[in-house]
Order: structure tokens, then sequence, then C-alpha cells
């Protein structure tokens, strides 16, 4: 699957696949707290991009004294992947959808956005965050996701293109409905 929608001067493109093997400046990371590695996209980042990702992630840590919290987002080289770097966010694990969790799933697309735009980073792909483990409802992810990322680029043209990357034949089927919404 490969379809693409243009908002404002950015192309954003649905595509089926792993995350690991797309050659943008940038891929994001659906990672835990801990930013250590996990399952998931998590685990296949860290497997794909090698032990530099991991030692960079230690580093933040220690800088930070800890924990990244959800919604936040980091920067690591992308070691051995073929995007030049990596940005680490948390996503909310779902609570039943009174904890706060959309506006902490805006914030991880958005800081991640940020991130990539104060690096002067125009092509990211983005995984669905949080959907897997952490039981964030797809639809709802889906549509917070793609609406964040539209009002970002709307206001910021210096991200040229935004891929979101499936791996799932529902979570497809979802993105290209909301694709084709428009």
């Amino acid at each position: 699957m490969n379809r693409s929608l243009r908002v404002g001067d950015t192309t954003l493109r649905l595509l089926g696949g792993d995350i690991t093997r797309q050659d943008t400046d940038v891929i994001v990371n659906a990672a835990n707290s801990t930013l250590l590695g996990g399952g998931g996209v998590d685990g296949a980042i860290h497997r794909a991009g090698g032990p530099r990702i991991l030692k960079e992630c230690r580093a933040i840590r220690a800088h930070r004294g800890g924990d990244l919290p959800t919604g936040e987002a980091v920067l690591t080289s992308g070691g051995n992947l073929r995007a030049k770097f990596v940005i680490h966010t948390v996503g909310p694990i779902w609570r039943g959808g009174g904890q706060g969790e959309d506006e902490l799933l805006g914030s991880a697309y958005r800081n991640s956005l940020e991130l990539a735009r104060g690096h002067a980073l125009a092509t990211i792909a983005f995984p669905s965050i949080s959907t897997g483990i952490y039981g964030f409802p797809a639809v709802r992810a889906s549509r917070i996701a793609l609406e964040t990322v539209k009002r970002f680029v709307l206001e910021h043209q210096e991200i040229r293109e935004v891929r979101f990357i499936v791996f799932s034949e529902d979570d497809e089927r979802i993105y290209a409905d909301l694709f084709g919404e428009g």
C-alpha cells in the first residue's frame, strides 16, 4: 500500500512495512520510558540500529536523571539504520480515555515533529504509537496522529514528508480510511 496526501507543502504518505528500513532523515521509535529497548517497534529499532543507539539512550538517561516522561521526545543517531537519526518518544498507556491519554499521544507526535524541525530533518517516519502493548485504540490513535501532524505541518513548512509506517493490515485499513477523508 502506498497512499499519499498533500497538506500545505508537505506530503503525507501511508506505507505498509518495517519502519527500520525507511530511508528518511529520521524515524520515530515508540519507546518505553526507560529508553533501553523493549518489544515491538522499540525492540526492532534497537536490534536493527545496533549498540550505538542503546549507548546514546543510556547517556540521555544519565543526563536526564532517569526515565523519559510520557509525551516527550529525544534524539539519537540512527546507528546501523538507513535513517540518519531516531527520535524516541513515549506514548501513553491506555487507561480508558479519562487520564489525558489523547493529549499525551498528541504531545508525543508534536514533540517528535518539533525535534525533527529543530534539527533541520525534513523527512520523518512514524509507527503507530501506543497501539501495541500500550493498548490505545487504533482508530482513535490514528485520528490523533493524523490530525496532529496535519496541524503541525500547516504551521511549519520545514517538514517536507511525513510517513506513517503501518505493520498490520488492520492499521493499514484504518489509516487508508483516514487518508481517504483527506
